[in-house]
């Protein structure tokens, strides 16, 4: 009985079997799935290599492109530091957009529209180089003299200067630089001339260019 059981089964399970054998090819062209001549021995380049920041609680730490201490990271750390990235941010005291501009600073590089402004991200990039371009002019006697030294504890750098600015504006950098650190502003949140000249030092705030009269323009 179980003879015939398995001649039923397994019988026609293997004729299906040389059948489909029989159709499919006993050889490959495997030149088709050749690897040869292929770069294959490669590594990620250290600039866009994810590190992570050790700086966080551990529960809040994340991974960002490591940008090293070029202008792209200096603007993205500033604006991280000013609103998380966020284009379309109004803080409490009305300062708008990712780098977090005043109404007043807007007018002086030549944007008048604050709504306009708040959702046009390519504006706020113009408008962030812009200002930088201005507190440079304005400061400039002021990074040749001081950059380099230390001043209350901190190693001054054209960087971290016009972070300060970007903060406090250029006459509160004057001050802070010029009396040696003993006129420290502080902004509404506590947020001091010293902690951004220190936070944001050493960056390659070569491409800025010292402009008088720069304004934001797309």
């Amino acid at each position: 009985m179980l003879k015939k059981i398995i001649s039923n089964v397994i019988a026609p399970f293997a004729i299906c079997l040389l059948i489909a054998l029989a159709l499919y090819p006993t050889t490959l062209d495997y030149e088709k799935y050749s690897t040869h001549g292929l770069e294959l021995d490669f590594n990620v380049p250290k600039e866009i290599a994810m590190v992570e920041k050790k700086s966080q609680p551990e529960d809040e730490q994340v991974f960002t492109p490591y940008l090293g201490k070029s202008f792209e990271a200096f603007k993205e750390a500033l604006a991280f530091k000013e609103s998380q990235g966020d284009y379309f941010t109004v803080n409490t005291f009305g300062y708008l957009g990712k780098y977090q501009f005043g109404k007043e600073t807007l007018k002086m590089i030549g944007i008048y529209n604050p709504n306009y402004f708040l959702n046009t991200p390519e504006l706020q990039e113009k408008a962030f180089i812009a200002n930088a371009k201005r507190n440079k002019w304005i400061l400039r006697k002021d990074i040749s003299r001081f950059a380099g030294k230390r001043i209350s504890g901190v190693e001054v750098t054209e960087s971290g200067i016009l972070a300060a600015a970007h903060l406090a504006g250029a006459g509160s950098v004057k001050k802070f630089l010029r009396s040696y650190g003993s006129n420290n502003f502080a902004d509404g949140y506590g947020t001091t001339v010293k902690y951004y000249m220190k936070r944001f030092a050493g960056y390659d705030t070569s491409f800025v260019k010292a402009d008088k009269r720069a304004k934001a323009r797309i």
